[in-house]
């Protein structure tokens, strides 16, 4: 599970004779914040520490047919905040990489696939935007626009209670926009919004402002890790969705026109655990995790390599390698970034859920995954 098997792709891949869904594409909604769109966690989390910061991050957590597998995961990273004595080994807040919501962001489905099963997780919750949290239900009996849901929920003007959190007493989180800065002592997360479409679509407002974003955050790049994070993932091997090459495109020509790569970049979308690393031409290597086992019915297995529906044979997928991965097990990530004599260091830890009574739903197992970047 934890480590590649022979017969499944060990390089990203793309699905042949998709049909070009771009139709789907929703206007974006007003910011509820000023640009450039910065939240700094101290707004939220006064007291957060300048040497350690922890935290949780997954995507996908939504579900529909079976909504243990959800409950499961957000028990299991519940678990880890009551596992730890010292406040500064807890984690401190969840990061979610999209798809809170299926099969379309309605109020409605909020209650029981969001508040409810992070009804007793401790902390504050960060998001961006998945493509099933932008879809609009045709056949609503209310009529709604794109994100205005999930609007309420995170892109608040002031914390207050939400009319549709299930009486859980969840507040709303005042993010200043559908993509934005959060900015915290040790890391600038840079969050994207990558639209409906199932390779994703990025307005060319956004990237001017993604432009932006990245400089800025190098400025900062002594003291604290730049991390950007989307919904589509840029790199896959599995069979449902594969590499989005419009996000790749997006991505690697925004980092050639600044100068500035990140240190890694987190995805969903894709529901699985995927680590790839991609290793440039002058040395440099940039980690791209996809995270999205959050709770979503069905897993994405990864492809197998005589499989003639995909194709690695992309020059965008150079230099790209599968490190590690789980297509068997739903998820999620713990990061763990901590400052020390000899620098600043990011560890990503990744625990898959046993299921169908293999452990207790609360116990905590040791992580199928580790690696650690030294940030220079």
């Amino acid at each position: 599970m934890s480590s590649i098997i022979a017969t499944k792709s060990s390089i990203p891949l793309f699905k042949k004779d998709q049909t070009d869904d771009s139709i789907k594409f929703q206007p974006l909604p007003q910011p509820t914040g000023s640009y450039p769109y910065h939240l700094r966690i101290e707004h939220i989390i006064p007291e957060v520490s300048s040497q350690k910061l922890i935290f949780h991050m997954v995507g996908d957590t939504g579900s529909i047919l079976n909504p243990d597998f959800q409950k499961f995961v957000a028990e299991r990273m519940i678990s880890q905040y009551e596992e730890e004595s010292k406040v500064e080994d807890q984690p401190q807040f969840l990061y979610h990489l999209g798809d809170i919501v299926y099969n379309f962001g309605e109020a409605g489905n909020y209650p029981a696939q969001f508040f409810g099963p992070y009804h007793k997780y401790p902390a504050p919750i960060f998001s961006i935007p998945g493509n099933h949290d932008s879809d609009v239900n045709p056949d609503s009996s209310s009529p709604y626009n794109s994100l205005d849901a999930f609007k309420a929920v995170f892109c608040d003007y002031e914390s207050r209670n939400i009319s549709f959190n299930g009486a859980t007493g969840r507040l709303s989180m005042v993010q200043p926009n559908i993509y934005w800065t959060l900015q915290t002592p040790l890391a600038n997360i840079i969050g994207l919004y990558s639209n409906v479409p199932k390779y994703g679509i990025i307005t060319t407002e956004q990237r001017a402002w993604f432009i932006e974003e990245l400089k800025t955050a190098n400025k900062d790049r002594s003291q604290k890790a730049l991390i950007v994070c989307l919904h589509h993932s840029p790199y896959s091997a599995d069979t449902n969705h594969g590499s989005s090459l419009p996000m790749i495109a997006f991505l690697e020509s925004s980092f050639a026109e600044t100068g500035v790569r990140p240190d890694i970049v987190f995805s969903g979308h894709v529901h699985n655990y995927q680590r790839f690393e991609k290793h440039y031409s002058d040395g440099h290597i940039v980690p791209f995790v996809v995270a999205g086992g959050g709770g979503y019915d069905e897993l994405h297995s990864l492809a197998l390599t005589d499989d003639e529906r995909y194709s690695g044979d992309y020059s965008a997928f150079e230099g790209v390698h599968l490190r590690n991965y789980c297509d068997t097990h739903h998820g999620f990530l713990k990061i763990i970034l901590e400052k020390k004599n000899e620098g600043l260091t990011l560890t990503g830890e990744y625990y898959s859920i046993p299921w169908n009574s293999e452990l207790p739903a609360d116990k905590v197992t040791s992580p199928i995954d580790v690696f650690t970047l030294t940030i220079d």
